[in-house]
């Protein structure tokens, strides 16, 4: 699971986006950071501009979160380079070398993907997924928010 970043790193990083973006700093409560941090960094991406790093890494490792709390398990390895990797998906566990259920795709597509603005056989048809592997779908997982 990637690493939680604390509250303060979160808040930090969603204005340090926000005032990039030439907009006010977040003044809501700490339980709406998240989906905030999710929201503007689409948002950027949406806008053909490359978010801050620790704003992206924020909220592309949330989502990751929510998923492995959604699908928790073993089984799929799911890649988001370069923020971050997680496995989940219920089934046989994966120890050693390479997984046999493998996703990668970039941060813009798995926040659209995560948040349903991308369908999932849209994003494998499109070649914006890469998933090999028989248990390699997370359509019915998603979305997320």
């Amino acid at each position: 699971m990637p690493r939680r970043l604390d509250p303060a790193q979160a808040r930090a990083a969603l204005d340090a986006q926000l005032v990039d973006l030439g907009r006010p700093r977040f003044e809501g409560p700490d339980d709406a950071v998240a989906d905030t941090c999710v929201r503007v960094v689409l948002g950027a991406y949406e806008a053909g501009l490359t978010p801050l790093k620790e704003a992206a890494r924020f909220a592309v490792r949330n989502l990751l979160e929510r998923l492995v709390a959604r699908a928790p398990g073993r089984t799929v390895e799911v890649r988001v380079p370069p923020y971050a990797a997680v496995q989940c998906v219920e089934g046989p566990r994966h120890t050693r070398g390479t997984p046999p259920n493998v996703i990668e795709t970039d941060p813009a597509t798995w926040l659209e993907l995560a948040t349903g603005g991308l369908s999932w056989p849209d994003a494998v048809a499109a070649g914006r997924v890469s998933a090999s592997g028989s248990r390699a779908d997370l359509s019915e997982h998603l979305p997320l928010m």
